[in-house]
Parts: structure tokens; C-alpha cells; sequence
């Protein structure tokens, strides 16, 4: 009887040579680049466009934002009003 199990795991670790043991049925399955089986072929090739994603959008992540323009919920919509000269 085969394993009908799904499940996850992260791009960063599926790479070539990477094994797993299932969850449900505890197999080990190995993931490598020139397997044969369609699903593993699939599952690295996510992965590879996942990382490469990852990779591109820490490049381009805007800097944090200034300190002094982000207020928290409560204060958005308040403003500070001009001192007033007695």
C-alpha cells in the first residue's frame, strides 16, 4: 500500500541530496535533481523558484520605515498643535 500522505516543508531545505521521513508512513524519500518521479521533479523545481524569489525580494525590500512618521494605531490620526504663546 502507498503513502497517499501530502506535506510540507520549506524551500531553503529542499535542495539536492535533502532526505525526509514521511509523517504519516515514515519513509524516508530523498529529493534529488535528476529523480525520475514527476512529483519530486515538481517539488524542486518550486523550490528552486521559491528561493530564487526569497533571494530577489530581500534585495529589494524598501528600507524600515522612519521612526518619527510611524505612529501606532491609537495615534494616527493625531496631530501636534502649535504651542501656544501666553
Amino acid at each position: 500500500m502507498r503513502c497517499k500522505g501530502v506535506f510540507r516543508d520549506r524551500a531553503g531545505r529542499l535542495q539536492d541530496g535533502y532526505s525526509r521521513q514521511c509523517p504519516s508512513c515514515e519513509v524516508v524519500l530523498f529529493f534529488a535533481e535528476d529523480s525520475q518521479h514527476p512529483f519530486t521533479k515538481r517539488a524542486m523545481r518550486n523550490a528552486r523558484t521559491a528561493r530564487k524569489e526569497q533571494r530577489e525580494a530581500k534585495v529589494v525590500r524598501p528600507a524600515a520605515p522612519d521612526p518619527r512618521t510611524a505612529r501606532s494605531r491609537s495615534f494616527a490620526g493625531r496631530t501636534r498643535s502649535a504651542r501656544r504663546k501666553d
